[in-house]
């Protein structure tokens, strides 16, 4: 859609490529799609060049095909993490009792509400922002979410009955967290991105507690990095899983499914 006001696009391009933006044009097609002033493109892109995601900018990114709505300081939705809802839709059968941990803008939860038909969808976080922005996205669906920290907030009841648990829990390193591009570390909420000394310790606690949650024969959904995969497997052979490794090379993409027998 042509903006609606005269625009220079080669020089916005070059700026944002300037920038260290890798997709630039994509980029400044967006940023024009959404100023609907000279001033507001303007400020979009001082601020996109002074490094601020692109993604708070525009209000929303795209997951699996979807347009999910972000807020300033929430995780943004990585591309691939497709690759946990895929895997999640493999493993699980039909009318499912579903659980999104970690679920930052709900952006696994709205992808799953598409793919399965769940009699109970539920997702939580710890962050408030994050559960904020996710009861945004859920809006129209028939899921529910929970502040807390991972199965503490949600009903008892479900407890040894849940078909489906997935989390894209943080798995970066705490040394590493500097590391990352500043988009994410400057802008990200910490608690989104740090996993603890090796990576792993949120991922263990959510193992070991779908160990308890799941029903016989659910499964535990998780993305990790390729690094990370041994560890974790044995972790969750340690409560009682069964895991099974997934990689996506195009993607860069690790996810483990790991079974309650």
């Amino acid at each position: 859609m042509a903006p609606p006001f005269p625009t220079d696009r080669p020089a916005l391009v070059h700026r944002l490529r300037t920038a260290g933006c890798v997709y630039a044009e994509d980029e400044a097609d967006l940023l024009l799609a959404a100023a609907d002033t000279p001033a507001a493109l303007a400020d979009l892109t001082a601020r996109r060049v002074a490094g601020e995601p692109l993604e708070y900018l525009l209000g929303w990114a795209e997951f699996c095909g979807l347009r999910i709505a972000v807020d300033e300081g929430v995780f943004v939705p990585r591309a691939r993490t497709a690759l946990l809802v895929e895997a999640a839709a493999e493993v699980t059968g039909p009318a499912p009792a579903v659980v999104d941990l970690c679920c930052g803008s709900g952006a696994t939860t709205v992808a799953l509400a598409h793919r399965l038909a769940p009699r109970w969808l539920a997702a939580a976080d710890i962050d408030p922002a994050a559960v904020a922005c996710a009861r945004r996205n859920v809006v129209g669906l028939d899921a529910e979410v929970y502040e807390g920290d991972l199965f503490d907030p949600l009903p008892r009841r479900w407890r040894g009955r849940l078909d489906l648990v997935v989390a894209n829990a943080p798995y970066v390193p705490t040394d590493a967290v500097a590391l990352m591009p500043p988009e994410a570390r400057l802008h990200e909420a910490p608690v989104a991105l740090d996993g603890g000394p090796d990576g792993l310790l949120v991922l263990r606690r959510v193992g070991s507690g779908a160990a308890d949650w799941l029903a016989p024969g659910g499964h535990l959904v998780v993305e990790v990095g390729t690094t990370q995969v041994d560890a974790l497997c044995e972790s969750f052979q340690k409560a009682g899983l069964i895991p099974t490794v997934h990689h996506d090379e195009l993607r860069n993409a690790t996810a483990l499914t790991a079974r309650r027998p």
